[in-house]
Protein backbone atom coordinates (compact mmCIF):
# COMPACT_ATOMS: atom_id res chain seq x y z
CA UNK A 1 0.00 0.00 0.00
CA UNK A 2 2.72 2.41 0.64
CA UNK A 3 4.39 1.85 -2.56
CA UNK A 4 1.25 2.18 -3.99
CA UNK A 5 0.53 6.40 -2.30
CA UNK A 6 4.42 6.42 -3.48
CA UNK A 7 3.43 5.75 -7.53
CA UNK A 8 0.13 7.96 -7.19
CA UNK A 9 1.99 10.31 -5.63
CA UNK A 10 4.83 10.43 -8.44
CA UNK A 11 2.26 10.45 -10.52
CA UNK A 12 0.51 13.43 -9.26
CA UNK A 13 4.09 15.32 -9.04
CA UNK A 14 4.66 14.70 -12.54
CA UNK A 15 1.62 15.79 -13.70
CA UNK A 16 2.18 19.45 -12.01
CA UNK A 17 5.08 20.08 -14.22
CA UNK A 18 4.66 23.47 -15.51
CA UNK A 19 6.61 22.89 -18.56
CA UNK A 20 3.36 20.32 -19.79
CA UNK A 21 0.51 21.61 -21.05
CA UNK A 22 -2.85 20.13 -19.98
CA UNK A 23 -2.97 18.25 -22.55
CA UNK A 24 -0.22 16.53 -22.41
CA UNK A 25 -0.52 16.57 -18.55
CA UNK A 26 -4.10 14.56 -18.82
CA UNK A 27 -2.39 12.24 -21.28
CA UNK A 28 0.42 11.20 -18.79
CA UNK A 29 -2.05 11.03 -15.77
CA UNK A 30 -3.82 8.35 -18.58
CA UNK A 31 -1.26 6.17 -19.19
CA UNK A 32 -0.13 6.01 -15.65
CA UNK A 33 -3.67 5.32 -14.69
CA UNK A 34 -4.01 2.36 -17.33
CA UNK A 35 -0.65 1.11 -16.20
CA UNK A 36 -2.20 0.28 -12.55
CA UNK A 37 -5.03 -0.99 -13.69
CA UNK A 38 -3.29 -3.59 -16.33
CA UNK A 39 -2.46 -5.99 -13.62
CA UNK A 40 -3.91 -4.88 -10.21
CA UNK A 41 -3.19 -6.28 -7.40
CA UNK A 42 -5.45 -5.26 -4.71
CA UNK A 43 -9.01 -3.03 -5.58
CA UNK A 44 -6.51 -0.17 -4.18
CA UNK A 45 -5.10 -0.17 -7.33
CA UNK A 46 -8.53 0.08 -8.99
CA UNK A 47 -9.46 2.81 -7.25
CA UNK A 48 -5.96 4.91 -7.53
CA UNK A 49 -6.70 4.50 -11.04
CA UNK A 50 -10.23 5.57 -11.17
CA UNK A 51 -8.36 9.15 -9.05
CA UNK A 52 -5.73 9.82 -11.32
CA UNK A 53 -8.54 9.51 -14.19
CA UNK A 54 -10.60 11.59 -12.48
CA UNK A 55 -7.42 14.63 -12.24
CA UNK A 56 -6.58 13.64 -15.74
CA UNK A 57 -10.91 14.94 -16.18
CA UNK A 58 -9.71 17.69 -14.62
CA UNK A 59 -7.09 18.85 -16.74
CA UNK A 60 -8.20 18.11 -19.88
CA UNK A 61 -9.53 20.97 -21.82
CA UNK A 62 -12.81 21.32 -22.57
CA UNK A 63 -12.01 21.18 -26.67
CA UNK A 64 -10.13 18.17 -26.50
CA UNK A 65 -13.41 15.77 -27.08
CA UNK A 66 -11.39 13.00 -28.13
CA UNK A 67 -8.96 12.76 -25.33
CA UNK A 68 -11.94 13.76 -22.88
CA UNK A 69 -13.61 10.21 -24.20
CA UNK A 70 -10.52 8.15 -23.99
CA UNK A 71 -9.91 9.65 -20.56
CA UNK A 72 -13.84 8.92 -19.89
CA UNK A 73 -13.94 5.12 -21.21
CA UNK A 74 -10.40 4.35 -19.43
CA UNK A 75 -11.95 5.54 -16.51
CA UNK A 76 -15.18 3.53 -17.14
CA UNK A 77 -13.49 0.14 -17.54
CA UNK A 78 -11.50 0.58 -14.05
CA UNK A 79 -15.03 1.49 -12.41
CA UNK A 80 -16.61 -1.88 -14.23
CA UNK A 81 -13.84 -3.89 -12.85
CA UNK A 82 -13.99 -2.70 -9.25
CA UNK A 83 -16.10 -5.10 -6.94
CA UNK A 84 -19.26 -3.67 -5.31
CA UNK A 85 -22.49 -4.98 -3.72
CA UNK A 86 -24.62 -2.66 -6.00
CA UNK A 87 -24.83 -2.19 -9.31
CA UNK A 88 -24.14 1.76 -9.15
CA UNK A 89 -20.82 1.00 -10.81
CA UNK A 90 -22.52 -0.85 -13.22
CA UNK A 91 -24.75 1.73 -14.32
CA UNK A 92 -22.10 4.34 -14.13
CA UNK A 93 -19.38 2.67 -16.78
CA UNK A 94 -22.82 2.16 -18.87
CA UNK A 95 -23.07 5.87 -19.19
CA UNK A 96 -19.99 6.33 -19.63
CA UNK A 97 -20.20 4.17 -22.61
CA UNK A 98 -23.01 6.05 -23.76
CA UNK A 99 -21.64 9.23 -23.38
CA UNK A 100 -18.05 8.41 -25.41
CA UNK A 101 -19.27 5.93 -28.07
CA UNK A 102 -20.52 8.95 -30.23
CA UNK A 103 -17.63 10.72 -29.64
CA UNK A 104 -15.16 7.98 -30.97
CA UNK A 105 -17.80 7.23 -33.93
CA UNK A 106 -17.27 11.03 -35.17
CA UNK A 107 -13.36 11.08 -33.97
CA UNK A 108 -12.14 8.41 -33.17
CA UNK A 109 -10.60 5.21 -34.85
CA UNK A 110 -12.77 2.41 -35.80
CA UNK A 111 -11.16 0.13 -32.99
CA UNK A 112 -12.11 2.67 -30.61
CA UNK A 113 -15.45 2.87 -30.95
CA UNK A 114 -15.45 -1.55 -31.39
CA UNK A 115 -13.55 -1.57 -28.06
CA UNK A 116 -15.93 0.87 -26.47
CA UNK A 117 -18.90 -1.22 -28.01
CA UNK A 118 -17.74 -4.32 -26.36
CA UNK A 119 -16.98 -3.12 -22.84
CA UNK A 120 -20.36 -1.62 -23.16
CA UNK A 121 -21.69 -5.10 -23.91
CA UNK A 122 -20.34 -6.47 -20.79
CA UNK A 123 -21.32 -4.14 -18.19
CA UNK A 124 -24.95 -4.27 -20.02
CA UNK A 125 -24.66 -8.25 -20.09
CA UNK A 126 -23.49 -7.87 -15.93
CA UNK A 127 -26.57 -5.19 -15.65
CA UNK A 128 -28.72 -7.73 -17.11
CA UNK A 129 -27.66 -10.60 -14.92
CA UNK A 130 -29.37 -8.00 -11.89
CA UNK A 131 -32.59 -7.26 -13.68
CA UNK A 132 -31.15 -3.90 -14.78
CA UNK A 133 -30.69 -3.86 -18.10
CA UNK A 134 -31.46 -6.18 -21.30
CA UNK A 135 -29.56 -9.08 -22.64
CA UNK A 136 -30.41 -8.70 -25.95
CA UNK A 137 -28.63 -5.15 -25.65
CA UNK A 138 -25.47 -6.43 -24.34
CA UNK A 139 -25.64 -9.11 -27.86
CA UNK A 140 -26.15 -5.96 -30.22
CA UNK A 141 -23.28 -4.15 -28.83
CA UNK A 142 -21.32 -7.42 -29.35
CA UNK A 143 -22.50 -8.07 -32.44
CA UNK A 144 -21.32 -3.79 -33.51
CA UNK A 145 -18.24 -4.34 -31.84
CA UNK A 146 -17.62 -7.55 -34.51
CA UNK A 147 -17.63 -5.20 -37.62
CA UNK A 148 -13.88 -3.89 -36.68
CA UNK A 149 -13.06 -7.24 -34.38
CA UNK A 150 -12.70 -9.59 -37.26
CA UNK A 151 -11.70 -12.59 -36.86
CA UNK A 152 -8.63 -11.58 -39.60
CA UNK A 153 -7.22 -8.45 -38.46
CA UNK A 154 -8.30 -9.06 -34.75
CA UNK A 155 -8.30 -12.66 -33.72
CA UNK A 156 -7.64 -12.42 -29.62
CA UNK A 157 -10.88 -10.00 -29.86
CA UNK A 158 -12.79 -11.77 -32.11
CA UNK A 159 -12.67 -15.00 -29.83
CA UNK A 160 -12.94 -12.43 -26.56
CA UNK A 161 -16.25 -11.64 -28.39
CA UNK A 162 -17.71 -14.76 -29.55
CA UNK A 163 -16.98 -15.89 -25.84
CA UNK A 164 -19.09 -13.07 -24.56
CA UNK A 165 -21.85 -13.90 -27.08
CA UNK A 166 -21.75 -17.02 -25.72
CA UNK A 167 -22.49 -16.73 -22.76
CA UNK A 168 -24.97 -14.17 -23.10
CA UNK A 169 -27.03 -16.74 -24.98
CA UNK A 170 -26.58 -19.09 -22.16
CA UNK A 171 -27.67 -16.86 -20.03
CA UNK A 172 -31.24 -16.15 -21.16
CA UNK A 173 -33.34 -18.58 -19.45
CA UNK A 174 -34.41 -21.43 -21.70
CA UNK A 175 -38.70 -21.39 -21.99
CA UNK A 176 -39.69 -22.45 -25.05
CA UNK A 177 -38.26 -24.15 -28.56
CA UNK A 178 -35.79 -20.99 -29.02
CA UNK A 179 -33.46 -22.18 -25.82
CA UNK A 180 -31.77 -24.53 -27.90
CA UNK A 181 -31.62 -22.50 -30.73
CA UNK A 182 -29.70 -20.47 -27.97
CA UNK A 183 -27.47 -23.22 -27.06
CA UNK A 184 -26.77 -23.97 -30.03
CA UNK A 185 -25.83 -20.79 -31.18
CA UNK A 186 -23.64 -20.58 -27.75
CA UNK A 187 -21.89 -23.38 -28.27
CA UNK A 188 -21.08 -22.26 -32.25
CA UNK A 189 -19.89 -18.92 -31.28
CA UNK A 190 -17.29 -20.69 -28.59
CA UNK A 191 -16.80 -22.77 -31.65
CA UNK A 192 -15.88 -20.38 -33.98
CA UNK A 193 -13.38 -18.40 -31.37
CA UNK A 194 -11.55 -21.39 -31.37
CA UNK A 195 -11.19 -21.48 -34.94
CA UNK A 196 -9.16 -18.48 -34.53
CA UNK A 197 -6.91 -18.61 -30.99
CA UNK A 198 -4.27 -21.25 -31.09
CA UNK A 199 -3.14 -23.01 -28.01
CA UNK A 200 0.54 -21.62 -28.93
CA UNK A 201 -0.58 -17.95 -29.97
CA UNK A 202 -3.34 -17.67 -27.51
CA UNK A 203 -3.21 -20.03 -24.45
CA UNK A 204 -5.50 -17.56 -22.32
CA UNK A 205 -8.30 -16.93 -24.43
CA UNK A 206 -7.51 -20.41 -25.89
CA UNK A 207 -8.33 -22.15 -22.22
CA UNK A 208 -11.34 -19.47 -21.74
CA UNK A 209 -12.60 -21.10 -24.73
CA UNK A 210 -12.46 -24.66 -24.37
CA UNK A 211 -13.74 -24.25 -20.39
CA UNK A 212 -16.65 -22.60 -21.60
CA UNK A 213 -17.07 -25.03 -24.13
CA UNK A 214 -17.17 -27.59 -22.00
CA UNK A 215 -19.50 -25.86 -19.55
CA UNK A 216 -21.99 -24.99 -22.29
CA UNK A 217 -21.75 -28.92 -23.72
CA UNK A 218 -22.72 -30.36 -20.41
CA UNK A 219 -25.53 -27.97 -19.68
CA UNK A 220 -26.74 -28.78 -23.03
CA UNK A 221 -30.66 -29.83 -22.66
CA UNK A 222 -29.64 -32.25 -25.46
CA UNK A 223 -31.12 -36.16 -26.18
CA UNK A 224 -26.84 -36.57 -26.62
CA UNK A 225 -26.31 -36.79 -23.15
CA UNK A 226 -23.05 -38.54 -23.25
CA UNK A 227 -21.68 -37.39 -26.32
CA UNK A 228 -21.87 -34.24 -25.24
CA UNK A 229 -19.98 -35.19 -21.81
CA UNK A 230 -17.60 -36.66 -23.70
CA UNK A 231 -16.63 -33.59 -26.06
CA UNK A 232 -17.19 -31.34 -22.39
CA UNK A 233 -14.58 -33.52 -21.08
CA UNK A 234 -12.11 -32.89 -23.94
CA UNK A 235 -13.39 -29.40 -23.53
CA UNK A 236 -11.22 -29.30 -20.09
CA UNK A 237 -8.22 -31.16 -21.08
CA UNK A 238 -7.28 -28.65 -23.70
CA UNK A 239 -8.52 -26.18 -20.69
CA UNK A 240 -6.05 -27.44 -18.79
CA UNK A 241 -3.48 -27.90 -20.84
CA UNK A 242 -3.14 -23.75 -19.90
CA UNK A 243 -4.53 -23.47 -16.75
CA UNK A 244 -2.30 -25.33 -14.72
CA UNK A 245 -2.32 -25.51 -10.76
CA UNK A 246 1.50 -23.57 -10.70
CA UNK A 247 0.73 -20.51 -12.98
CA UNK A 248 -3.13 -20.42 -12.48
CA UNK A 249 -5.12 -22.28 -9.61
CA UNK A 250 -8.27 -20.00 -9.68
CA UNK A 251 -9.11 -20.72 -13.42
CA UNK A 252 -7.67 -24.48 -12.60
CA UNK A 253 -10.11 -24.93 -9.64
CA UNK A 254 -12.83 -23.40 -11.69
CA UNK A 255 -12.22 -25.71 -14.44
CA UNK A 256 -11.47 -29.47 -12.64
CA UNK A 257 -14.56 -28.20 -10.35
CA UNK A 258 -16.47 -28.19 -14.04
CA UNK A 259 -14.86 -31.09 -14.95
CA UNK A 260 -16.22 -32.80 -11.52
CA UNK A 261 -19.38 -32.49 -12.19
CA UNK A 262 -19.32 -33.44 -15.66
CA UNK A 263 -18.14 -36.93 -14.62
CA UNK A 264 -20.40 -37.14 -12.10
CA UNK A 265 -23.23 -36.98 -14.55
CA UNK A 266 -21.99 -39.38 -16.64
CA UNK A 267 -23.02 -42.82 -17.06
CA UNK A 268 -21.23 -45.74 -17.64
CA UNK A 269 -19.45 -45.41 -21.12
CA UNK A 270 -15.86 -46.50 -20.19
CA UNK A 271 -14.30 -49.12 -18.26
CA UNK A 272 -13.88 -47.41 -15.27
CA UNK A 273 -18.15 -47.60 -15.29
CA UNK A 274 -20.23 -45.31 -13.16
CA UNK A 275 -18.54 -45.65 -10.07
CA UNK A 276 -14.82 -45.02 -11.33
CA UNK A 277 -16.36 -41.73 -12.66
CA UNK A 278 -17.52 -40.84 -9.26
CA UNK A 279 -14.52 -41.49 -7.81
CA UNK A 280 -12.78 -39.04 -10.16
CA UNK A 281 -14.56 -36.32 -10.22
CA UNK A 282 -14.45 -36.91 -5.91
CA UNK A 283 -10.53 -35.84 -6.27
CA UNK A 284 -11.29 -33.20 -8.64
CA UNK A 285 -13.78 -31.23 -5.95
CA UNK A 286 -10.91 -32.26 -3.11
CA UNK A 287 -8.65 -30.43 -5.25
CA UNK A 288 -10.99 -27.54 -6.35
CA UNK A 289 -12.06 -27.07 -2.44
CA UNK A 290 -8.24 -27.08 -1.38
CA UNK A 291 -7.61 -24.40 -4.06
CA UNK A 292 -10.91 -21.89 -3.23
CA UNK A 293 -10.20 -21.82 0.68
CA UNK A 294 -6.50 -20.81 0.17
CA UNK A 295 -7.49 -18.34 -2.48
CA UNK A 296 -10.39 -16.73 -0.35
CA UNK A 297 -13.21 -18.12 -2.21
CA UNK A 298 -15.12 -19.61 1.05
CA UNK A 299 -18.45 -20.23 -1.19
CA UNK A 300 -16.70 -21.84 -3.88
CA UNK A 301 -14.98 -24.28 -1.23
CA UNK A 302 -18.24 -24.81 0.14
CA UNK A 303 -20.03 -26.06 -2.41
CA UNK A 304 -16.84 -28.32 -3.73
CA UNK A 305 -16.75 -29.68 -0.24
CA UNK A 306 -20.63 -29.76 -0.30
CA UNK A 307 -20.64 -32.17 -3.88
CA UNK A 308 -17.70 -34.16 -2.01
CA UNK A 309 -20.35 -35.33 0.67
CA UNK A 310 -22.76 -36.25 -1.58
CA UNK A 311 -20.57 -38.42 -4.02
CA UNK A 312 -19.58 -39.81 -0.61
CA UNK A 313 -22.84 -40.87 -0.30
CA UNK A 314 -23.71 -42.29 -3.47
CA UNK A 315 -20.02 -43.97 -3.43
CA UNK A 316 -21.13 -45.81 -0.07
CA UNK A 317 -24.42 -46.46 -1.56
CA UNK A 318 -22.81 -47.84 -4.68
CA UNK A 319 -20.75 -50.11 -2.75
CA UNK A 320 -23.80 -51.36 -0.36
CA UNK A 321 -25.32 -52.30 -3.07
CA UNK A 322 -22.06 -54.69 -4.79
CA UNK A 323 -22.32 -56.23 -1.39
CA UNK A 324 -25.73 -57.47 -1.39
CA UNK A 325 -25.57 -58.50 -5.03
CA UNK A 326 -22.49 -60.89 -4.25
CA UNK A 327 -24.25 -62.13 -1.79
CA UNK A 328 -27.32 -63.31 -3.30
Amino acid sequence: MDRLTEQVRAALAAADDPDLTATDRAEMLMEIAMGLQQQPRSVDHLGSAVELYDRALGLCPPGERLLRARITARRATAVQATPSDDTAHLEAARDAYQETIPVFAELGAPEEVAEAEMNHGLVLQALAGAGRARITDAISAYQRALRTFDRARFPREFAIIQNNLATAFLSIPITDERGKLREALAVQAFEEGLKIVTLVDHPIEYAMLQNNLGNALQYASSSHLVENNLRALDAYDEALKVRTRATMPAAYANTIANKANCLWNLPAVDDRGVTGNLRQARAYYAEAREIFASHGEPAKARSAGEACDQIDRELLAADGAAVAGSAR
